[in-house]
């Protein structure tokens, strides 16, 4: 039994749904017969074996050692939010996370729980996910500097994986501790975070704040739908572009911006984007509007 197998099922007897990347961490590509227009296709029902990248999470051992054999140099990852519990917040001490995560200690946001040293000399801090009635959105830099969190619509890389620049792996850096509850502390930053622009002055009508906008959930949807049906080579760009149209949405005041990020996360992902690329393109199309994602 291979290292990464072994990892993937015993990740799995624990609860995580899991599944593979490709060497570089970006999500596999779709077969050549699965289709990724939706409504007809839906990728969290979809029955391909490496298709729409954290969709393909699963917990059935078959399931693991058919993807396994599949992708036999692949990374293993895991899906954090709801299916899995999971809530990780990610240190990145190019950016600052080292001392963001001293204070977030010193303020009781980030007790002692399972946490991993990634292969670019990061941490990962696994925390238990408050459960299906919350939703918990993954961020970038929104918490503090150089401080993910990769919730709902996320995923991180897993142990044994290796590193594809580093070459390093992965590892599991504590001494047996278990995964804790996400402090409340904490859980109120990520919702703070995310929560809707301040209320219109009064006298101020709906339509005007919300810039005649009178579908806003449909207008998101359609550019969700525009990135789904981009093809190869165009997905990145096509992605930025959707930003672009969800930071005018944001901007009128027809939704969050943490609704704008997690929908445009989700499909970029979806369509075998990077997490980092995918988050390149939307915080640009985001600050190109004059917003922070």
């Amino acid at each position: 039994m291979s290292e990464i197998l072994s990892a993937a099922l015993g990740y799995a007897a624990t609860g995580w749904p899991v599944f593979l990347l490709s060497r570089s961490k970006r999500p596999l590509a779709n077969c050549e017969n699965c289709p990724s227009d939706p409504p007809a296709h839906d990728p969290q029902g979809c029955r391909c074996l490496t298709c729409h990248g954290f969709y393909a999470a699963t917990r059935d051992p078959k399931t693991l050692r058919r993807m396994v054999a599949r992708v036999p140099g692949g990374m293993l990852a895991i899906r954090t939010g709801s299916p899995s519990g999971l809530v990780v917040v990610d240190v990145d001490p190019a950016h600052g996370g080292t001392d963001s995560l001293t204070q977030l200690v010193r303020d009781g946001l980030c007790p002692p729980t399972r946490w991993v040293r990634t292969g670019s000399g990061g941490l990962h801090l696994y925390y238990r996910h408050p459960g299906l009635h919350t939703r918990v959105r993954c961020s970038a830099g929104q918490v503090a500097p150089g401080i993910d969190i990769r919730a709902d619509g996320g995923y991180v890389v897993a142990p044994p994986s290796i590193h594809p620049i580093t070459r390093r792996p992965y590892q599991r850096a504590d001494t047996g501790v278990s995964v804790v509850e996400m402090a409340p502390a904490l859980l109120d930053v990520c919702q703070r975070a995310n929560r809707p622009p301040a209320p219109a002055p009064v006298g101020l009508t709906t339509t005007a704040r919300r810039g005649a906008i009178s579908n806003p959930a449909a207008l998101l949807a359609s550019l969700v739908t525009t990135v789904r049906r981009s093809g190869p080579g165009r997905r990145r760009v096509t992605l930025y572009g959707a930003a672009r149209g969800a930071a005018r949405i944001v901007a009128a005041g027809a939704i969050t911006s943490g609704d704008a990020y997690a929908a445009l996360m989700e499909v970029g992902l979806a369509v075998g984007q990077t997490e980092k690329s995918a988050r390149a393109a939307i915080t640009g199309g985001f600050r190109d509007e004059g917003l922070a994602a």
